[in-house]
């Protein structure tokens, strides 16, 4: 097809040199571009993922800082929050949760943001509902064992 055929969203791709993002990479991503944003900010955050029993995935003082990133528009989705995020954006007037979305096209400019903290994140914890989940594991040999497609 050529761009010149193409709808706006088909040139967009046709013409990033970028590749799409997915998976761990849409979070690193946006990981990455809040940390730079923080920085301009005038704050030095942190990359806390790996610390256990932290809230966030960034810790900016006096920020704590939960990433959600979304491939495309999130909205009129759901913010999916750990239990203990959801503690601790209740306690916690310094908790922001930051969503990043557009990220899967790849280009931080074209990545944008919400920033959801002090009363407006309030009244969006007072409409948490809790749900119960399992995570079951899905290891590679039990992965590449399975049958394809119907049997």
């Amino acid at each position: 097809m050529s761009a010149a055929g193409a709808t706006s969203r088909e040139r967009r791709r046709i013409a990033s040199p970028t590749p799409p993002l997915r998976g761990k990479q849409v979070e690193n991503a946006a990981v990455e571009w809040v940390l730079g944003l923080e920085r301009s900010a005038g704050r030095t955050p942190i990359d806390a993922r790996a610390r256990r029993g932290f809230a966030g995935d960034i810790e900016s003082p006096p920020r704590v800082i939960e990433v959600k990133s979304f491939g495309r528009s999130a909205r009129g989705e759901f913010l999916w929050l750990e239990t203990s995020q959801v503690e601790e954006g209740r306690r916690n007037p310094d908790f922001h949760v930051y969503l990043v979305e557009e990220v899967a096209q790849g280009d931080p400019a074209g990545f944008t943001l919400k920033v959801f903290g002090g009363e407006r994140l309030g009244r969006l914890l007072a409409r948490a509902r809790e749900r119960r989940y399992f995570e079951v594991p899905l290891p590679v040999a039990e992965y590449d064992g399975a049958p394809e497609g119907l049997i």
